[in-house]
């Protein structure tokens, strides 16, 4: 059964560990492999967005709800993440820098009850292809909102400071898309 404060408390002494990335995938990997139980101690999205469940210097666990069709410019982390879906699905574009902007390198696809853990260098971009909302949890092995990111114009592909405002505003307009959507459908 998943119990939010026993999830923290596992993901901090995972990152006390010599391969903390890889320990944390474990314990986000155990805690996603049953999705109801999540369900039951976060309680059921109503819209897309990001709730902070824990920031500290060295530790930030979030739960992210992506809402349908809705996609993420490229961005980095500076730091390890490990990602868990436990609703819907998630398609990642990974990137590499080229002079003055990025291209695409890979891709992968994930789906509910699986975790991955990106290294400190990863450039990516998310996009949730489904017509449902996704909601997964993410735990980064730093502090998330701390300055020093970048995100990357999704048109020109040029790298700019991480705007959280930005981000902030892409969440309430998916939201507003998916609040008409599901108003013409009735």
């Amino acid at each position: 059964m998943f119990e939010l404060g026993r999830f923290i408390e596992d993901c901090r002494s995972a990152r006390a560990e010599g391969d903390c990335h890889k320990a944390v995938r474990e314990v986000v990997a155990k805690a996603v492999s049953e999705p109801s139980s999540v369900f039951a101690a976060l309680g059921e999205p109503r819209e897309a967005g990001f709730e902070k469940l824990y920031q500290g210097p060295d530790l930030t666990i979030i739960n992210f709800t992506w809402a349908p069709l809705m996609t993420l410019m490229p961005h980095n982390h500076n730091m390890w993440a490990v990602i868990g879906l436990y609703a819907g699905r998630e398609d990642n574009i990974f990137w590499r820098r080229t002079p003055g902007a990025i291209e695409a390198a890979g891709a992968q696809a994930l789906t509910c009850g699986t975790a991955v853990a990106l290294g400190r260098e990863v450039i990516h971009s998310v996009t949730n292809p489904i017509g449902k909302m996704t909601s997964a949890l993410h735990v980064y092995g730093g502090d998330f909102f701390a300055p020093g990111r970048s995100e990357w114009d999704p048109e020109t592909l040029e790298e700019q400071a991480f705007d959280f405002d930005k981000s902030r505003r892409l969440f309430r307009e998916a939201n507003r898309r998916f609040s008409a959507a599901a108003e013409h459908a009735t």
